[in-house]
C-alpha cells in the first residue's frame, strides 16, 4: 500500500457560528486521484478549505504526509507540500500571465519550472504576456494550477477546475491530470461534474450534510449507480 499523503479524521468545521463538517473521515494514497462528490452544500468546499486553514475553528486531525496540521496556520500548511486551487481561481487581472505565475515562491525542492509548466500548458506560454483580464476561463483554470505546480505542492486540491467551462476545455484538463498523475502527483477532485470526474478517480467520497455516506473504488463504479443517483441526481 502507498503511503498516506491524507489522513482526516472526526473533522469538525465552522464557519463562525455555523457548524459545517461533522466529523469527515477520509485518507488518500500517494499517486491517487480522488474525487469527493455531492450535492451543492454537502460540505466538499469546506473540507478543502478545512485541510489547508480557511475555515474558522476545526476540530480533529488532519494529518498531511504524516505531519498533523489541524492547529497549523494555512502558510505553514502550505510548506507540508500541499496545494490548494481554489474554484474562485485568484487570478491578478492587472498582471500578465507569466507574473501571475511568478507570484508564489517555490517552497519545496518538487517546483516545477518555467519550461516545465509551459511544456504542460502550451496555451500559457502563448499568452504569457496576456494580462489576467483578457485570459479565457480555461486559461485562467490552467494558470491558477500552474501556480500552485510552481510550488513544489506534490498533494494537489482541485475545487470545481472544469465549472463553466467548454467542453474541449475540460478534455485539456482531464489531460492535465492524468499527466500529473503519470508524474506521482497526488490529487483530490471537487467536482460538480460527473462525466469530468468519473474517468480519472481512483476512489470517489461522496458527502451529505457535512459527512462521508459512502466511499468506494472506480471498479465498483457501477454497482454504486443507484446510489450516486439518489445521493447525486446523476
Amino acid at each position: 500500500m502507498a503511503r498516506e499523503m491524507l489522513h482526516i479524521e472526526d473533522l469538525h468545521a465552522w464557519y463562525g457560528e455555523s457548524h459545517i463538517l461533522h466529523g469527515v473521515n477520509l485518507t488518500v494514497h500517494e499517486g491517487e486521484v480522488v474525487t469527493l462528490l455531492g450535492r451543492n452544500g454537502a460540505g466538499r468546499s469546506t473540507t478543502m478549505r478545512a485541510i489547508v486553514g480557511l475555515t474558522g475553528k476545526r476540530t480533529g486531525s488532519i494529518r498531511i504526509m504524516g505531519k498533523e496540521s489541524i492547529g497549523m496556520a494555512p502558510h505553514r500548511v502550505a510548506h507540508l507540500g500541499i496545494g490548494y486551487c481554489p474554484e474562485e481561481r485568484g487570478i491578478f487581472a492587472s498582471l500578465s500571465a507569466e507574473e501571475n505565475l511568478m507570484l508564489p515562491p517555490v517552497l519545496g525542492p518538487d517546483g516545477m519550472s518555467l519550461h516545465e509548466i509551459y511544456d504542460m500548458f502550451p496555451n500559457l506560454k502563448e499568452r504569457a504576456n496576456s494580462p489576467g483580464t483578457r485570459l479565457s476561463g480555461g486559461e485562467q483554470q490552467m494558470l491558477a494550477v500552474a501556480r500552485i505546480l510552481r510550488t513544489g505542492a506534490r498533494l494537489l486540491l482541485l475545487d470545481e477546475i472544469s465549472e463553466g467551462l467548454a467542453p474541449v476545455i475540460v478534455q485539456k484538463l482531464a489531460e492535465m491530470i492524468l499527466a500529473l498523475k503519470q508524474k506521482g502527483y497526488t490529487i483530490v477532485l471537487v467536482e460538480q461534474n460527473f462525466r469530468f470526474a468519473a474517468p480519472l478517480a481512483d476512489r470517489f467520497y461522496v458527502m451529505e450534510h457535512g459527512v462521508i455516506v459512502k466511499q468506494f473504488e472506480k471498479r465498483e463504479l457501477r454497482q454504486n449507480t443507484a446510489m450516486l443517483q439518489e445521493y447525486l441526481g446523476v
